[in-house]
């Protein structure tokens, strides 16, 4: 049965609904982060909002606390969800690296890097609005990131225009959920000054309803001193977190950006004015995801090899050729000292029988014509021939073998060439 896309997903994402959400692996916190904003809200509105029903005039307009508090709630839980539950921005993976960018030649020039296996630039330029800005290749998804794509570790993809992972959200914050991130941010801001400003509020009824102090009516309502005082520590840090992303929208960049170039003094080439840099954030339409994680997995046809070796293929072809080249060197050296042994030897016995035979016949007082020796000469010629031939036979026979030992017909030259000179002297005398 065919699988869908989000059943073979690569990244550490988790899909429900059948892929038609996605969320981060850290999705449990978003457990906490509705726990925060529920349950405050709740507690405001029954301990708090409940008895502001009547202090308004008209009679009933304090209900409208009450519902401005309900569905301002509903709206910043619809904005975390579509922070949440939607791709941040995800390029999809290639199934193999591109062969346009491979790199034959393993020479690196001016100290650039490479990846290993395959010669890959680890870096290239591209330009943007006339300024060169460098992109990197992302090894896990075998692609050139485009400008502003980083690879987040937590969610194992490359997602474009990468703000943060918040773990707040659950989620990556990116080029198709940053807009609704800010939302989200901003509305919590907005509901957190709400709820203490109506918390305090109903401390003022009390004081003037009740004639209590601010420490009488504290204590008629220790629910609303609770509230102010979550409120105002959520303040310091969604109210801090909404003016940093106001400037970093102003002046448009991203917070991976901000921290990662801060210190590099580099040029923004991104920055369009501040209102044009608001427009593009709030008003450019959204693009569609590039992913179809409901879309069933086609059969990639099985491609060729590359013709680039990896690693391991690299190193191996390379000590292979290595020992080779050392074999064929040691077998023409074992040659060589083979033949130039069984020279010497020849050359040892040539002169040792001729030594013997010139002795013997002085002794014995007779001189051999021109004749005798030129037959003699030609016949020692001629075994001569016959023994370096034979040297040579086993020399290059034992080549194709495992053993490079001196053949034995090289150590017994000696005593065939001295009894064959023997048997001529013989025949001459007689």
């Amino acid at each position: 049965m065919a699988k869908r896309v989000y059943q073979v997903w690569q990244g550490s994402n988790k899909f429900f609904l059948n892929g038609r959400f996605i969320f981060g692996p850290d999705a449990r916190s978003l457990i906490v982060t509705l726990m925060l904003i529920i349950v405050p809200i709740i507690i405001f509105c029954s301990l708090v909002a409940r008895h502001l029903r009547h202090e308004f005039i008209p009679y009933d307009a304090g209900y409208a606390v009450l519902v401005a508090a309900i569905a301002f709630t509903i709206y910043v839980l619809l904005l975390l969800f579509l922070t949440s539950a939607r791709d941040p921005g995800i390029i999809p993976r290639n199934t193999h690296p591109p062969e346009e960018e491979i790199r034959y030649d393993s020479s690196a020039e001016g100290g650039a890097r490479y990846t290993p296996g395959l010669q890959f630039p680890r870096t290239k330029e591209v330009m943007v609005n006339g300024i060169a800005v460098k992109v990197k290749y992302c090894e896990t998804c075998m692609l050139y990131r485009p400008p502003r794509c980083s690879h987040c570790s937590i969610c194992n993809n490359c997602v474009e225009r990468f703000d943060h992972h918040c773990p707040w959200v659950g989620q990556c914050v990116g080029l198709r959920n940053y807009r609704f991130f800010f939302m989200f941010v901003s509305s919590a801001t907005l509901l957190c000054i709400y709820v203490f400003a109506m918390s305090a509020f109903y401390i003022k009824v009390l004081m003037d309803n009740q004639n209590y102090t601010v420490w009488k009516a504290m204590k008629e309502s220790p629910a609303s001193v609770i509230l102010m005082a979550y409120c105002f520590i959520s303040l310091w840090f969604v109210g801090g977190l909404t003016g940093f992303h106001l400037y970093l929208i102003s002046t448009n960049q991203t917070t991976y950006e901000n921290f990662r170039y801060r210190a590099d003094n580099r040029i923004n080439a991104y920055d369009r004015g501040c209102l044009n840099n608001f427009l593009e954030i709030f008003c450019s339409k959204i693009k569609p995801s590039r992913n179809n994680f409901r879309a069933y997995v086609q059969e990639e046809i099985q491609r060729p090899p590359p013709l680039s070796f990896t690693h391991e293929a690299a190193i191996a072809a390379t000590a292979a050729a290595v020992d080779e080249e050392h074999l064929d060197s040691d077998t023409r050296e074992k040659v060589q000292d083979d033949l130039g042994l069984g020279e010497d030897l020849l050359k040892i016995s040539q002169r040792r029988n001729i030594e013997e035979i010139d002795e013997e016949l002085y002794d014995r007082g007779h001189h051999i014509s021109s004749e005798v020796n030129s037959v003699l000469d030609s016949d020692y010629h001629r075994s001569l021939t016959i023994q370096q031939a034979e040297i040579l036979h086993s020399s290059w026979g034992r080549r194709s073998s495992s053993s490079w030992e001196i053949a034995p017909e090289v150590l017994a030259t000696k005593s065939r060439t001295h009894h064959v000179s023997a048997r001529e002297e013989a025949n001459q005398l007689v």
